[in-house]
């Protein structure tokens, strides 16, 4: 619970501000632009700190960093709160960011590092129940706190949860044993370098280049340049020092790599899946962010519920299978949700999003079992790193790919749509002439109500437009699900294997 409680609080603050973002861009004066940073900082600064956090763990004690990130963190989030300017608000997010880079990962290795294989199947279905639901409670209870009390309070409420947690850590977390200063490695400056750059640059790229029209801006163009460099002299560099700020060796288990290659096309379903239907709810349906919110509270409980019962199965059952029920389950409930229409209401959403919210699991805590389930206890700690890594990326990627493609698609089905409506279309002339005369009812001239007849008629177009590019993602969200199955054969079978330790 101890780990959990951390973790939780990590992920709930990737999403939280999401739906804050008008209210915060209305009290600091910002632009849209200038209150994405608010986002992109923090999600920088966390990626770039997830594959650091072994080695910082090895330098400074496992329960020490988690305990100094516990409490920076707690720290951050009440200077976001008490942010006077834009300035300040970014540069407190990054510092939240920089802390719950270490409370993710590192939480998962303690995990792997206490608990015995037998009874990790039930630990990580605890610590998995946050990672999973944390990003559908962020933006219900983001929404809330928001329409109540103000944007401060989505960051004021980590204070009582973060202090907590910190005595938490401080009284039930094993104590870090004493290094002899043989032990002691150089710290490889260079390698924490490349990768700020290499990763820094590489999220940058995916948080801002919809906004900026991708490679037709040249800062992104550089972005990208900088993240390919960066990333191939970072390679070079660890795989050519002694001491590493990041062991890229782990990789040599096949379980490893495979496993969060898969855990990346996780993040992309996960994270991408709960980024469009947010924004599908409210652009197109026009809920409220509570009202969304609470539209995906069911599915975040149904995960939940999910996850402590396969936590007591999962190390009995090949995970192969498990992740395979969960990517077909994903599929059939992503082309359910691409069979939207204007009619769609919250009756229609609630049972495919509370299947999601199982079928997720599915894949999740048995992924997580045949990653690292089998890899020595030593590499545990920089394999959790890599694993959550490819996650938080996935979603990065997932969600700048369904933006792009619901960008370009909904383009795409407007102008066929409009193709369509011609003045010499009898059924177009007909729905400008019954709409000329409801506005002409209600009070307008001529003139002014064909004028509103033709806006009517091309939000119409719109809406329907939209409808059709949501449909569109969620039937490409759960192709890639269908197209990950090959990956299955790479892994291990998690709880069965993780139990072979246990005869030496």
């Amino acid at each position: 619970m101890t780990a959990s409680l951390g973790a939780i609080l990590e992920v709930i603050d990737t999403s939280i501000v999401n739906v804050a973002l008008t209210d915060m861009q209305a009290t600091l004066g910002a632009t849209v632009t200038e209150i994405g940073w608010v986002v992109t900082g923090y999600a920088i600064a966390n990626v770039v700190l997830i594959p650091l956090s072994a080695w910082l763990g090895d330098v400074f004690g496992k329960k020490s960093y988690f305990v100094f990130s516990m409490i920076g963190f707690t720290a951050a989030s009440v200077l976001c709160g008490l942010s006077i300017n834009l300035s300040m608000l970014i540069i407190a997010r990054i510092l939240q960011g920089l802390c719950g880079g270490g409370l993710l990962a590192k939480a998962q290795a303690i995990l792997f590092e206490t608990f015995p294989p037998a009874e990790q199947g039930f630990a990580q279905s605890i610590f998995g129940v946050g990672v999973i639901a944390g990003p559908a409670i962020g933006p219900t209870l983001g929404g809330y706190l928001t329409d109540t009390l103000g944007w401060r309070w989505i960051f004021f409420i980590n204070l009582p949860v973060g202090i907590l947690a910190t005595m938490m850590a401080i009284a039930f977390l094993r104590p870090d044993l004493k290094k002899s200063p043989q032990t002691q490695q150089k710290v490889d400056w260079t390698g924490i370098i490349l990768l700020c750059i290499a990763v820094g640059s590489l999220q940058a790229f995916l948080e801002q280049g919809e906004q900026d029209g991708w490679f037709e801006s040249h800062w992104i163009t550089s972005l990208a340049l900088i993240a390919g460099i960066g990333l191939i002299l970072f390679i070079w560099r660890e795989l050519s020092t002694n001491a590493p700020a990041v062991d890229l060796r782990v990789l040599r288990h096949k379980s490893l790599a495979a496993g969060s290659l898969y855990s990346g096309i996780l993040g992309m379903g996960l994270y991408g899946a709960l980024f469009a239907v947010p924004l599908f709810t409210q652009s197109v349906l026009g809920f409220s962010a509570t009202q969304t919110g609470w539209l995906l509270a069911p599915g975040a409980l149904a995960s939940a519920m999910m996850m402590i019962l396969l936590g007591k199965i999962s190390t009995k059952i090949d995970a192969r299978i498990l992740i395979g029920l969960g990517a077909v389950g994903t599929t059939s409930v992503m082309f359910a949700l691409a069979k939207i229409t204007p009619q769609t209401g919250t009756d229609n959403l609630f049972w495919p999003l509370i299947l999601r919210g199982a079928t997720t699991v599915l894949m999740f805590l048995p992924l997580t079992l045949a990653t690292l389930g089998s890899i020595p206890k030593e590499d545990v700690s920089a394999g959790s790193g890599f694993y959550n890594l490819s996650r938080q990326l996935g979603g990065s990627i997932g969600i700048a790919l369904l933006t792009t493609l619901l960008t370009q698609r909904e383009a795409f089905h407007r102008a066929i749509l409009l193709a369509k409506l011609t003045p010499y279309d009898p059924e177009t002339n007909q729905r400008l002439q019954v709409l000329t005369g409801l506005f002409q009812s209600h009070g307008s001239d001529a003139v002014t109500a064909h004028q509103q007849a033709i806006a009517s008629l091309s939000q119409l177009v719109n809406t329907q437009a939209a409808i059709l590019s949501y449909a569109d993602i969620f039937r490409f969200v759960g192709i890639v699900f269908l197209c990950s199955l090959p990956l299955l054969i790479f892994l291990g079978k998690g709880g069965i294997r993780a139990k072979a330790p246990v005869a030496h």
